[in-house]
Protein backbone atom coordinates (compact mmCIF):
# COMPACT_ATOMS: atom_id res chain seq x y z
CA UNK A 1 0.00 0.00 0.00
CA UNK A 2 1.44 3.19 -1.13
CA UNK A 3 2.22 5.49 1.57
CA UNK A 4 0.58 8.54 2.09
CA UNK A 5 3.97 11.14 1.49
CA UNK A 6 4.11 8.93 -1.60
CA UNK A 7 0.72 9.50 -2.96
CA UNK A 8 1.25 13.22 -2.67
CA UNK A 9 4.39 13.15 -4.87
CA UNK A 10 2.92 11.18 -7.02
CA UNK A 11 -0.33 12.86 -7.56
CA UNK A 12 2.06 16.46 -7.82
CA UNK A 13 4.51 15.09 -10.37
CA UNK A 14 1.78 14.07 -12.55
CA UNK A 15 -0.34 16.99 -12.43
CA UNK A 16 -1.34 18.75 -15.81
CA UNK A 17 -2.17 22.11 -16.00
CA UNK A 18 -5.71 23.45 -15.09
CA UNK A 19 -6.89 25.87 -17.42
CA UNK A 20 -8.99 28.33 -15.49
CA UNK A 21 -12.18 29.78 -16.51
CA UNK A 22 -12.76 33.11 -17.90
CA UNK A 23 -14.61 35.31 -15.89
CA UNK A 24 -18.80 34.55 -16.32
CA UNK A 25 -19.41 37.88 -17.74
CA UNK A 26 -16.90 37.89 -20.60
CA UNK A 27 -18.41 34.28 -21.52
CA UNK A 28 -21.82 35.78 -21.40
CA UNK A 29 -20.64 37.90 -23.60
CA UNK A 30 -18.95 35.64 -25.78
CA UNK A 31 -22.50 34.24 -26.02
CA UNK A 32 -24.58 36.96 -26.84
CA UNK A 33 -21.79 37.74 -29.48
CA UNK A 34 -22.68 34.61 -31.33
CA UNK A 35 -26.44 35.51 -30.98
CA UNK A 36 -25.89 38.78 -32.05
CA UNK A 37 -24.13 37.30 -34.91
CA UNK A 38 -27.17 34.56 -35.59
CA UNK A 39 -29.73 37.26 -35.88
CA UNK A 40 -27.39 39.17 -38.34
CA UNK A 41 -26.78 36.34 -40.42
CA UNK A 42 -30.78 35.46 -40.42
CA UNK A 43 -31.07 39.23 -41.07
CA UNK A 44 -29.45 38.77 -44.17
CA UNK A 45 -30.87 36.11 -45.30
CA UNK A 46 -34.63 36.44 -44.82
CA UNK A 47 -34.77 40.42 -44.13
CA UNK A 48 -36.70 42.41 -41.17
CA UNK A 49 -40.85 42.44 -41.39
CA UNK A 50 -41.96 44.54 -43.95
CA UNK A 51 -43.72 46.83 -41.65
CA UNK A 52 -41.28 46.90 -38.79
CA UNK A 53 -40.30 50.60 -39.24
CA UNK A 54 -44.14 51.29 -38.61
CA UNK A 55 -44.19 48.69 -35.72
CA UNK A 56 -41.47 50.72 -34.09
CA UNK A 57 -43.86 53.87 -34.13
CA UNK A 58 -45.48 51.61 -31.44
CA UNK A 59 -44.42 51.91 -27.72
CA UNK A 60 -46.14 48.03 -27.17
CA UNK A 61 -44.26 46.60 -29.51
CA UNK A 62 -40.88 48.86 -28.59
CA UNK A 63 -41.23 47.60 -25.18
CA UNK A 64 -41.81 43.85 -25.80
CA UNK A 65 -38.83 43.52 -28.02
CA UNK A 66 -36.78 45.70 -25.63
CA UNK A 67 -38.17 43.13 -22.91
CA UNK A 68 -37.40 40.15 -24.15
CA UNK A 69 -34.13 40.94 -25.56
CA UNK A 70 -32.76 42.23 -22.09
CA UNK A 71 -34.28 38.99 -20.38
CA UNK A 72 -32.34 37.24 -22.82
CA UNK A 73 -28.89 39.43 -21.91
CA UNK A 74 -29.53 38.86 -18.08
CA UNK A 75 -30.91 35.20 -17.68
CA UNK A 76 -27.61 34.62 -19.77
CA UNK A 77 -25.23 36.06 -17.44
CA UNK A 78 -27.50 34.34 -15.03
CA UNK A 79 -26.70 31.28 -16.13
CA UNK A 80 -22.93 32.05 -16.21
CA UNK A 81 -22.98 33.37 -12.98
CA UNK A 82 -25.01 30.60 -10.82
CA UNK A 83 -22.88 28.09 -12.85
CA UNK A 84 -19.66 28.69 -10.48
CA UNK A 85 -20.30 27.99 -6.97
CA UNK A 86 -18.80 30.90 -5.29
CA UNK A 87 -21.72 32.72 -6.60
CA UNK A 88 -24.98 33.34 -4.61
CA UNK A 89 -27.82 31.89 -6.17
CA UNK A 90 -29.50 35.54 -5.91
CA UNK A 91 -28.36 36.13 -9.42
CA UNK A 92 -31.69 33.80 -10.52
CA UNK A 93 -33.64 36.90 -10.25
CA UNK A 94 -31.46 39.15 -12.18
CA UNK A 95 -33.59 38.52 -15.36
CA UNK A 96 -37.10 38.49 -13.26
CA UNK A 97 -37.52 42.42 -13.88
CA UNK A 98 -37.22 42.20 -17.68
CA UNK A 99 -39.24 38.89 -17.40
CA UNK A 100 -42.20 40.13 -15.69
CA UNK A 101 -42.24 43.30 -18.00
CA UNK A 102 -41.97 41.19 -20.70
CA UNK A 103 -45.21 38.37 -20.40
CA UNK A 104 -47.16 41.63 -19.09
CA UNK A 105 -46.45 43.43 -21.97
CA UNK A 106 -47.76 39.59 -24.04
CA UNK A 107 -50.70 39.96 -21.63
CA UNK A 108 -51.79 43.33 -22.68
CA UNK A 109 -51.59 42.95 -26.56
CA UNK A 110 -53.41 39.97 -25.88
CA UNK A 111 -55.73 41.67 -23.87
CA UNK A 112 -56.37 44.63 -26.94
CA UNK A 113 -55.98 42.45 -30.22
CA UNK A 114 -58.18 39.47 -28.58
CA UNK A 115 -59.60 39.28 -32.46
CA UNK A 116 -57.06 40.99 -34.64
CA UNK A 117 -56.05 38.28 -36.99
CA UNK A 118 -56.00 40.22 -40.13
CA UNK A 119 -58.60 39.26 -43.27
CA UNK A 120 -57.24 36.27 -44.43
CA UNK A 121 -56.07 34.71 -41.22
CA UNK A 122 -52.84 32.87 -39.83
CA UNK A 123 -51.40 31.00 -43.15
CA UNK A 124 -49.89 28.13 -42.66
CA UNK A 125 -46.05 29.30 -45.05
CA UNK A 126 -45.91 32.12 -42.64
CA UNK A 127 -46.34 29.86 -39.27
CA UNK A 128 -43.80 27.27 -40.92
CA UNK A 129 -41.71 30.37 -41.56
CA UNK A 130 -41.77 30.82 -37.83
CA UNK A 131 -40.84 27.52 -37.21
CA UNK A 132 -38.04 27.80 -39.11
CA UNK A 133 -36.96 30.49 -37.69
CA UNK A 134 -37.15 29.25 -34.15
CA UNK A 135 -35.09 26.15 -34.83
CA UNK A 136 -32.30 28.39 -36.35
CA UNK A 137 -32.12 30.58 -34.07
CA UNK A 138 -32.41 28.17 -30.89
CA UNK A 139 -30.32 25.35 -32.12
CA UNK A 140 -27.11 27.00 -32.70
CA UNK A 141 -27.52 29.50 -29.00
CA UNK A 142 -29.00 26.12 -27.27
CA UNK A 143 -25.25 24.05 -28.31
CA UNK A 144 -23.22 27.05 -27.51
CA UNK A 145 -24.96 27.46 -24.35
CA UNK A 146 -24.59 24.04 -23.40
CA UNK A 147 -20.54 23.39 -24.58
CA UNK A 148 -19.55 27.08 -22.75
CA UNK A 149 -21.29 25.57 -19.23
CA UNK A 150 -20.45 21.83 -19.56
CA UNK A 151 -17.99 22.10 -16.65
CA UNK A 152 -19.00 24.46 -14.32
CA UNK A 153 -22.98 23.72 -15.11
CA UNK A 154 -23.35 20.31 -13.46
CA UNK A 155 -22.57 21.96 -10.11
CA UNK A 156 -26.28 23.56 -10.10
CA UNK A 157 -27.56 21.78 -13.27
CA UNK A 158 -31.22 22.69 -12.78
CA UNK A 159 -30.89 26.12 -12.03
CA UNK A 160 -28.06 27.26 -14.49
CA UNK A 161 -30.28 25.19 -17.36
CA UNK A 162 -33.27 26.91 -16.24
CA UNK A 163 -31.46 30.11 -16.87
CA UNK A 164 -30.00 29.39 -19.98
CA UNK A 165 -32.55 28.19 -21.73
CA UNK A 166 -34.81 31.30 -20.39
CA UNK A 167 -32.13 33.34 -22.09
CA UNK A 168 -32.46 31.28 -25.43
CA UNK A 169 -36.41 31.63 -25.48
CA UNK A 170 -36.11 35.28 -25.35
CA UNK A 171 -33.50 35.69 -27.83
CA UNK A 172 -36.00 33.31 -30.11
CA UNK A 173 -39.00 35.61 -29.24
CA UNK A 174 -36.80 38.31 -30.42
CA UNK A 175 -35.77 37.24 -33.22
CA UNK A 176 -39.88 36.12 -34.18
CA UNK A 177 -40.71 39.75 -33.71
CA UNK A 178 -38.42 40.95 -35.76
CA UNK A 179 -37.96 38.96 -39.28
CA UNK A 180 -42.45 38.28 -38.94
CA UNK A 181 -45.33 39.73 -39.34
CA UNK A 182 -47.71 37.70 -37.46
CA UNK A 183 -48.80 39.25 -34.08
CA UNK A 184 -52.32 37.93 -33.45
CA UNK A 185 -53.27 36.71 -29.70
CA UNK A 186 -53.12 33.24 -30.68
CA UNK A 187 -49.42 33.32 -32.68
CA UNK A 188 -48.17 35.56 -29.74
CA UNK A 189 -48.85 33.11 -27.37
CA UNK A 190 -47.41 30.39 -29.37
CA UNK A 191 -44.25 31.91 -30.65
CA UNK A 192 -43.48 34.05 -27.71
CA UNK A 193 -44.43 32.43 -24.50
CA UNK A 194 -44.95 29.58 -25.38
CA UNK A 195 -41.73 29.22 -26.61
CA UNK A 196 -40.19 30.26 -23.15
CA UNK A 197 -42.30 27.75 -21.37
CA UNK A 198 -41.25 24.83 -24.01
CA UNK A 199 -37.61 25.59 -23.58
CA UNK A 200 -37.72 25.93 -19.46
CA UNK A 201 -39.59 22.79 -19.44
CA UNK A 202 -37.47 20.81 -21.35
CA UNK A 203 -34.63 22.69 -19.43
CA UNK A 204 -36.28 21.25 -15.89
CA UNK A 205 -36.44 17.54 -17.03
CA UNK A 206 -33.37 17.35 -19.22
CA UNK A 207 -30.59 19.70 -18.00
CA UNK A 208 -28.74 17.32 -16.10
CA UNK A 209 -29.15 14.52 -18.46
CA UNK A 210 -27.93 17.29 -20.83
CA UNK A 211 -24.84 17.92 -19.18
CA UNK A 212 -23.88 14.37 -18.02
CA UNK A 213 -23.85 13.83 -21.87
CA UNK A 214 -21.19 16.83 -22.92
CA UNK A 215 -19.18 16.34 -19.49
CA UNK A 216 -19.45 12.92 -18.22
CA UNK A 217 -16.02 12.82 -16.37
CA UNK A 218 -17.54 16.20 -14.64
CA UNK A 219 -20.55 13.78 -13.19
CA UNK A 220 -18.33 10.79 -12.73
CA UNK A 221 -16.17 12.69 -10.42
CA UNK A 222 -19.00 14.10 -8.77
CA UNK A 223 -20.51 11.21 -8.52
Amino acid sequence: MIKTPDLIASLAANATPVRRLRPPVMRAACWLLLAAAVLTLLAINQGVRPDFAQRLREPAFVICMAASLLTGVLAAIAAFLVSLPDRSRLWLLLPMPALVLWLSNIGYQCLVQWIDIGPNGVSLGEAARCFATLVLTSLPLSLAMLVMLRYAAPLRPTAVTLMGSLAVAAITATALSLFHTVDATVMVLMWNLGTAVVFVSLAGVFGRTMFRWVAPRTFDARD
